[in-house]
């Protein structure tokens, strides 16, 4: 199945016999009656699955060779009708010679037949006893007559232009190579490839199995299926788990359990769109491609599904995760939090040593964004040898300040020994608004920025009168918004915060209130955590607490970074965007609430790139970084309607 470039896979491993075609016939048969039903596009089984992987001298016996090929011939019968495309295997004699083939079926035909290039041969593997190497076949032998059919042999990619995707097939070992034949595959063109395998169990074994198929997918840029033999393989020496594996560049969507005594059926979705897209802006791809390609030769072979795939409405099995910039797993979000607060400190170490400067300038208003900053900044300080005395927090009230915020702001620098400085700008305000002509109670755009280019005002000036350097605030959210005072907040002499969004900025927070303070600190650290989001540039309400709140204004950040991510990492289009925020936030919000956000998110995005064409310098930590200078280059007069049409 396919809507917005999905396609829908299937790996299964089934209950089987060995040297039994007729009973595992059945089986894979009623595991393609299944799988067909549930509108997948494509099923792998196990290598040699016909027949057993473990029939050892077994396969020189005439016998068993001829009930597999009448055991294929049943398959395609029983399966016409289904428009499901299923690859087994099975042992195949071409011109007196044996090979482990994956046959690829469809809709009661043999689509084409792929032998194992690499047999395993050492350790615990014979395989060279039986079958030989496909590398060895005749280039010119690219047809083999089967069934009363000349079909497709040898190198082979198998294109469906219906649902946009190209199938490679290697066979098991043939993965586990110096240069594995799906690499060849994916620079041909193969956006899809299927491991027909059989990985016995040892310790340790599945976890590298594992990450050998994910890294390969990175590698190669694909989705990556995989399906090994399972526990009903002869058990003399061996013993098989039956891993199923699906991958998509370097993620593993869907993993089997193991040692199961009935058959696995695994699902998930391969989104095609992205990786075409990823292929797309990686010129080392492209450039791999022209010269390496034409390493292997592949023949294509089209299939055509006749189901109406695309749909409207589709729910997807694989997850999408609602913030993608956060792990799930709390160790892996540990251990980045970690990196990322490590690279924001190795960012701005350089600059200061390079720049010769030993003082540090840093507005502080008791928010997220600027205790990272403080923290950022004090570890960098700690690092370098310098004295924290050196970094000067300014904390400068204004007309929205709450106590609340205030308090945090004061509280932090005292637990963390900085130099404090308190300088109200409410008075400085008033003056430019006077010398302006702008009226004190009127609380619009000039009212609130006019606040925020008089702190940056303050910040720099400082900056200068010590020798110092300006420390930025403003994370990858609120630049990608545009939600920052243009020569305000906006700018710094380095931003150590630049890519980080917001989603992101309140787990570095805790991770290093729990892992690199004191108690004092990490308590005040955890009542910033719990404060509201807010540039406090409007008055208080009349119980003193904040009244500008940004997400009532701008929309929810968790939204906006989920929108980021896809939109700018991958280039989806916004019907799409639209279609996995409202799968990987269902039951939160409505869609027609997300659509209204994320036309939000495309408005700001296109109207405040001229903000972002004058960023201060500051470190990528992530996979996207809106930088001039980097990753995002972008007309600052482009038109928006092309994405809000999408929209509509």
């Amino acid at each position: 199945m396919t809507t917005y470039g999905f396609v829908k896979v299937a790996a299964a491993s089934p209950k089987m016999k060995v040297a039994d075609p007729e009973f595992n016939t059945s089986e894979i048969s009623k595991l393609i009656r299944e799988i067909d039903s549930s509108n997948t596009a494509l099923v792998v089984f196990p290598e040699l699955c016909l027949t057993g992987y473990t029939c050892a001298d077994l396969f020189g016996q005439r016998l068993l060779l001829d009930r597999s090929l009448q055991s294929l011939r049943e398959l395609l019968a029983e399966n016409k009708d289904a428009d499901v495309v299923a690859i087994v295997g099975l042992p195949l004699l071409v011109d007196q010679k044996l090979y482990n083939c994956g046959v690829v079926i469809h809709k009661g035909r043999v689509m084409g037949v792929v032998p194992k290039n690499y047999p395993a041969n050492y350790k615990e593997f014979y395989e060279s006893r039986w079958f030989n190497s496909g590398n060895l076949i005749s280039k010119t032998k690219t047809e083999i007559e089967l069934l009363g059919s000349q079909i497709p042999f040898g190198n082979l990619i198998f294109h469906s232009p219906q649902l946009g995707y190209s199938l490679g097939i290697e066979i098991c070992e043939d993965l586990w190579t110096v240069i594995p034949v799906s690499s060849y595959l994916a620079l041909n063109g193969a956006t899809i490839i299927a491991n027909l395998s059989a990985s016995n169990e040892l310790v340790n074994k599945a976890e590298y199995r594992r990450q050998l198929v994910a890294q390969q997918s990175a590698r190669c840029i694909c989705g990556y299926v995989y399906a090994s033999s399972g526990v009903h393989e002869s058990t003399t020496d061996l013993v098989f788990g039956g891993d199923c594996i699906i991958s998509e560049n370097g993620l593993l969507l869907e993993t089997s359990a193991r040692f199961c005594r009935d058959s696995t059926i695994i699902y998930s979705e391969i989104d095609i769109e992205r990786l075409v897209t990823e292929r797309m802006v990686n010129n080392t791809y492209a450039e791999n491609s022209a010269f390496d390609a034409g390493a292997r030769t592949f023949r294509t072979v089209e299939i055509n599904h006749v189901k109406k795939y695309n749909q409207k409405k589709y729910a997807l099995t694989r997850r999408i995760a609602p913030y993608p910039f956060i792990p799930d797993n709390p160790l892996i979000r540990d251990e980045r939090c970690q990196e990322i607060f490590n690279i924001q400190v190795s960012g701005l170490a350089k600059r200061i040593e390079h720049t010769e400067l030993k003082h540090a300038v840093i507005g502080v208003s008791g928010g997220l964004d600027s205790t990272l900053a403080l923290l950022v900044t004090a570890k960098t300080f700690n690092v370098l040898g310098l004295s924290l005395e050196n970094i000067h927090g300014i904390t400068m009230p204004g007309f929205g300040t709450t106590d609340q915020t205030y308090n945090n702001a004061v509280n932090l620098m005292k637990s963390m020994k900085i130099h404090i400085n308190e300088i109200n700008i409410e008075e400085a305000c008033r003056l430019h608004l006077r010398d302006i002509g702008h009226p004190l109670d009127l609380h619009d755009v000039t009212f609130e920025n006019s606040q925020a280019r008089e702190r940056t005002q303050v910040l720099m000036d400082l900056a200068n009168k010590l020798n110092g350097l300006v420390i930025g605030t403003g994370d990858m959210s609120e630049l990608a918004l545009g939600w920052a005072t243009y020569n305000g907040d906006h700018m710094s002499m380095y931003n150590v915060n630049s890519s980080i969004p917001k989603t992101l900025v309140e787990y570095l927070v805790r991770w290093v209130a729990d892992n690199e303070t004191d108690k004092k600190t990490r308590d005040i650290l955890w009542r910033i955590i719990d404060t509201p989001i807010s540039p406090e540039l409007l008055p208080p309400d009349a119980r003193g607490r904040i009244s500008q709140k940004t997400e009532d204004i701008v929309g929810p950040y968790e939204l906006h970074d989920f929108f980021l991510y896809y939109a700018i990492r991958f280039g989806m289009p916004p019907a799409k965007v639209l279609f996995l925020a409202d799968t990987a936030f269902n039951g939160k919000y409505e869609e027609k609430e997300i659509k209204r956000w994320l036309k939000v998110f495309y408005r700001r995005f296109f109207s405040q790139q001229f903000k972002r064409s004058a960023l201060p310098d500051g470190p990528k930590v992530g996979t996207i970084s809106l930088s001039p200078r980097g990753d995002w280059r972008m007309p600052s007069d482009a038109e928006v309607n092309l994405w809000l049409r999408d929209l509509t």
